[in-house]
């Protein structure tokens, strides 16, 4: 039997980390099926890490987000390795995973958003000719971001990118996505929302969002919010790019200090292909995150 390895993040009512837990004090089910815990730890884990920022939002948060993009290598210790992506209608690759610092920073340094030529890289083709990148008189705009019309862009697949860098990376290490976006998103992904979590959580991949403009506004409704909880990570909300340096922060800081949960499953059906977890702990007044589940992988 394969063993299932479960992060677990716990927080107290304020929101605080809480890093004093014992073994004996978490309880783990598969399918309503209590399961005996063979593996604990509460020691920091290096991360593998995708940050994946949104190439088509509005002006305002474009700017604060570029603003803030220098303090993203700083959540990030000399065990992790990180990649950087960008994404509209279309996921690219930026920077595969380092473990140099000095090379993330000076590829972040050179990451500018919202500045992709029409019709070249991943930007989509528009309607017609364009004057400062702007439609030139009587040419319909491309819909863009969440406050204008419908949406070009596809957060689906470019998690479903991300996750497929990482899915390969080493199970020592903490796989996770931290993905910067307001939340808008085409309903014409390749792949759609139960595509891209089954590879998350068949990869054991987390989501950390960080949620802008109109994603502040669709507060836990988001599909954000929704890979997020189902995965084991979390959302929080900026609108200031003094706000963002702090929550690169956190967020990396969060994902690295989760326990770690190992059973090897026992009285549950194996021919099925999802299993349900829930993980509690004795201790009250305590929240916890963690993933809903996990696809089995074929022998």
């Amino acid at each position: 039997m394969e063993l299932v390895v479960v992060p677990v993040t716990v927080k107290a009512p304020g929101g605080e980390l809480v890093g004093d837990l014992r073994r004996d004090e978490f309880r783990i089910f598969e399918d309503d099926v209590e399961q005996r815990i063979s593996l604990f730890s509460a020691e920091a884990t290096p991360l593998s890490a995708v940050l994946l920022v949104d190439d088509d939002m509005n002006t305002k948060p474009a700017d604060e987000v570029q603003k803030s993009l220098m303090s993203m290598a700083g959540g990030f210790s000399a065990d992790d390795e990180v990649a950087v992506a960008r994404f509209d209608a279309f996921y690219t690759p930026v920077l595969d995973f380092t473990a140099d610092n000095d090379q993330l920073v000076t590829e972040l340094k050179r990451l500018k958003l919202n500045s992709s030529i029409p019709g070249v890289g991943s930007d989509p083709m528009r309607s017609g000719p364009s004057i400062n990148n702007h439609p030139a008189p009587g040419m319909e705009a491309p819909a863009q971001g969440a406050t204008r019309g419908l949406t070009t862009k596809h957060i689906d697949d470019a998690i479903h990118g991300a996750a497929e860098q990482l899915r390969s990376r080493d199970r020592e290490r903490r796989k996770v996505i931290f993905i910067i976006s307001d939340g808008a998103n085409a309903r014409n992904n390749t792949y759609n929302y139960d595509d891209t979590l089954k590879l998350l959580l068949s990869s054991d991949v987390s989501v950390y969002a960080i949620g802008m403009d109109a994603a502040i506004l669709n507060l836990g409704k988001s599909v954000l919010a929704r890979y997020a909880h189902a995965t084991g990570g979390d959302i929080t909300y900026a609108g200031r790019s003094a706000e963002l340096g702090n929550l690169y922060a956190e967020a990396a800081e969060q994902a690295r200090l989760q326990y770690t949960i190992g059973y090897v499953p026992a009285g549950t059906d194996r021919t099925n292909n999802y299993h349900k977890i829930e993980v509690r702990v004795r201790r009250p007044g305590l929240n916890l995150l963690t993933r809903s589940g996990y696809y089995s992988v074929p022998q």
